[in-house]
């Protein structure tokens, strides 16, 4: 039998630069469980996230704001969580540095039960 013990979403031992974000797969499978510590990095101007599958993504700690290219700009704050389906072109414009931007996102295909 495999040991199984616990983690915890909030203790990333992972020592990162403060000038990048950490991308962590803690799971996968049909779907990809994702952490993603931001402090204050945004997607570029220029680039859009355009992904091949559905993500949803709830933000625990911090504020962050995505833009959506045909639907304007969403702000979140810690407890929200959305759905991005697959191929909506979309890009973070904010994430707070303190306190950082602690993200659990959900990648696969995914159906929102709103």
């Amino acid at each position: 039998m495999k040991n199984i013990s616990p983690a915890n979403i909030f203790h990333h031992g992972n020592a990162v630069p403060d000038e990048e974000e950490l991308f962590e797969t803690l799971a996968s499978g049909d779907v990809v469980i994702e952490r993603i510590v931001s402090r204050g990095q945004i997607t570029p101007e220029t680039e859009w996230y355009n992904q091949e599958k559905d993500e949803w993504v709830i933000l625990l700690t911090g504020e962050a704001r995505i833009l959506f290219e045909n639907s304007g700009e969403i702000a979140l704050k810690p407890g929200d969580y959305l759905l991005i389906p697959a191929r909506e072109r979309h890009r973070v414009t904010y994430t707070s540095k303190s306190p950082e931007c602690l993200w659990l996102a959900i990648h696969g295909h995914i159906h929102d039960k709103k």
